[in-house]
């Protein structure tokens, strides 16, 4: 078996595939200040809730946008299962031509939920990632890579409007029933709401004309679903695509 994991900002998410089946996933806390130790511990009650041999899982592969976890978490990998983890980085065949200023600054998890996405979709492609931060790419249907925007994410904008006003509540992002809000928490739910819905239709009417194409668009990440049904346009929601990336690109580097 092949166990990936993509470590986020605020996250990792760690699936487990037989084959091309994910079969199992995890979640945990990204925290900078942990051990490899504690990591192993974390990976090794994940094996065992779901009664998972550690000898069973073969190879692995990371993505990391946190350079503080890699090597702690690559070291937990090999200690529960002996394997020694691909990292995303320069040198790693991707398949996807990166056509863009400094290709070695583009994110992991960027990569991965590219070549995930137009392996599973195809391409032109608009890959939409809500994370910590909005990041909104192109593909085109050559499978190379041209570039994109990078938003703040929408916890992101939240706590900075709600800390830096000193009147301004605390809210959930549960959606108004209007978009002209009457009261200071609808105000600001409508705006976090359907304002990202609407930065998202705006940036891929945008996209759209400067490419000229007609594009699959899709979505991924926590708030994705949440958001996307406000949108006007026809996204997709996949939970699972970074993974798969990891595993399509494990499966090109194996030797």
């Amino acid at each position: 078996m092949l166990l990936t994991a993509d470590v986020g900002n605020t996250n990792i998410k760690l699936g487990l595939f037989d084959g091309e089946r994910l079969v199992h996933k995890l979640r945990v806390s990204t925290n900078p200040s942990m051990t490899s130790d504690e990591y192993a511990v974390e990976l090794y009650t994940f094996f065992q809730i779901y009664n998972i041999i550690s000898s069973a899982v073969t190879a692995s592969i990371i993505s990391s946008v946190v350079p503080k976890v890699t090597q702690p978490l690559r070291e937990a990998i090999e200690i529960v299962t002996g394997v020694k983890s691909l990292l995303i980085g320069p040198g790693l065949k991707t398949g996807m031509e990166l056509k863009i200023d400094h290709p070695e600054t583009l994110g992991g998890d960027i990569v991965c939920g590219c070549v995930g996405a137009f392996k599973k979709y195809g391409g032109p492609l608009i890959m939409i990632f809500m994370g910590t931060a909005t990041v909104i790419a192109h593909v085109d249907e050559h499978f190379t890579y041209h570039g994109g925007v990078i938003a703040p994410g929408v916890n992101i904008s939240l706590d900075a409007l709600t800390s830096g006003g000193a009147l301004l509540p605390s809210v959930d992002l549960r959606a108004p029933k209007k978009v002209i809000g009457t009261n200071t928490s609808d105000c600001i739910r409508s705006a976090i709401t359907y304002g990202t819905a609407c930065m998202l239709d705006g940036m891929i009417d945008k996209f759209s004309e400067e490419t000229g194409k007609t594009c699959t668009i899709v979505a991924t990440g926590g708030l994705a679903p949440q958001m996307i049904r406000y949108c006007r346009h026809d996204i997709k929601t996949d939970e699972n695509i970074i993974l798969e990336g990891l595993r399509d690109i494990y499966h090109r580097n194996r030797k």
